[in-house]
């Protein structure tokens, strides 16, 4: 049996309890996962249109709860959803009014001088034939802030179109189409070592990529190398999962693609599979990118959930751990990749009942 399916059918130990309530002022950060927002009819108004709010994230670094209280939210957030996350900036929607209306935010952002919230309105969405504005699958920004002249937001909706707009100078959306079919199975993000917006195809054998520049999308064949040497029944069984890859870029600019194996249906005993290539040499003259298995990522941490995939170094951010992919799916779990285990974290009893939507991570915020 290989080394490979050795770990993977390890048992996994769980964490009970693992998570410590804290109230803190934080100067700088760890990566975190959006938990709920602390706001109702009860709270107290500011000047203008404004509440005192607070949110609740979740530190993996430390494992424990964070509450943010004191923070000035703006009316039209208080009406809102959290609809996805990218470079720690949340893209909200309105509940009670045009659904077409977006903003994004910098609410997440745990540091004090972010208490007062900013607010960017975008252009209202407009669907294109074939595709739709009311279900978001992921979205993704070219910068660590909107403000920045060449900043690109996208938004990848369920289905084949994909939305691109500057905050603030343009006044409506790119549209485009996604030229394949079942793209639920990977997920946008942005590469600032090429300045192209990624999405793996499905079966994750060409890289899908756009530029800043709305012109057409381009193609890269990926051509696999030193696969895992797994029986015949434990890729069937690879083959019955739910899958999704991500293609992840480092701080350094090394790119990855992870493999992401669920089981159908969802069963909370069973433990996630994953799958980690390395980009291995350089683009070809035809455009091939060569992908190498590895089980070893060095002193990276790999984060992965309904937000634009990011890669965090471990020694950056004291008590991550190196070498591990951090999952949010169906459940929150830690691949460690040297041992071949998984770890789970339960939600704490008081609020796992007020998660109004799914979490997402969000990459360490400095001043």
């Amino acid at each position: 049996m290989s080394q490979l399916l050795f770990r993977l059918s390890k048992l996994s130990h769980r964490n009970k309890d693992v998570f410590i309530q804290k109230s803190v002022r934080l100067f700088s950060t760890s990566p975190y996962l959006t938990v709920c927002n602390v706001w109702d009819d009860a709270l107290r108004f500011v000047e203008g249109n404004s509440h005192y709010g607070g949110i609740i994230l979740f530190d993996p670094a430390k494992e424990e709860v964070l509450r943010v209280l004191e923070k000035i939210v703006p009316q039209e957030l208080y009406n809102s959803s959290l609809m996805g996350a990218s470079q720690g900036w949340g893209f909200f929607s309105q509940q009670r009014s045009n659904h077409n209306s977006v903003c994004i935010s910098d609410l997440y952002n745990p540091l004090p001088s972010k208490s007062n919230t900013k607010m960017i309105p975008l252009p209202p969405l407009t669907s294109v034939l074939y595709g739709q504005t009311k279900v978001v699958w992921n979205v993704a920004m070219s910068s660590s802030s909107p403000h920045e002249e060449d900043c690109v937001v996208a938004i990848k909706f369920l289905g084949r179109q994909l939305s691109m707009c500057k905050p603030g100078r343009d006044h409506a959306w790119t549209n485009r189409l996604i030229p394949f079919d079942c793209a639920e199975n990977s997920n946008l993000m942005y590469s600032k070592k090429d300045q192209r917006f990624y999405l793996p195809a499905p079966g994750s054998n060409y890289l899908c990529s756009w530029d800043l520049h709305n012109n057409d999308p381009k193609f890269n064949e990926l051509v696999f190398h030193n696969l895992p040497q797994l029986p015949h029944s434990a890729w069937e069984a690879l083959d019955s999962c739910f899958r999704e890859d991500h293609w992840v870029e480092s701080p350094s600019g090394q790119s990855f693609l992870v493999r992401w194996y669920s089981a159908v249906p969802s069963l909370r005993s069973k433990d996630p599979i994953v799958m980690v290539f390395r980009e291995e040499d350089q683009v070809t003259a035809k455009g091939t990118r060569n992908m190498c298995y590895t089980e070893d990522i060095g002193d990276l941490c790999i984060f992965l959930s309904k937000s634009d995939p990011f890669c965090v170094v471990a020694s950056s951010c004291s008590g991550l751990k190196p070498n591990s992919i951090y999952l949010m799916g169906r459940r929150f779990a830690v691949c460690d990749l040297t041992t071949g285990t998984v770890s789970h974290f339960d939600d704490p009893n008081d609020v796992q009942k007020r998660i109004p939507f799914f979490p997402f991570w969000l990459p360490p915020f400095s001043n």
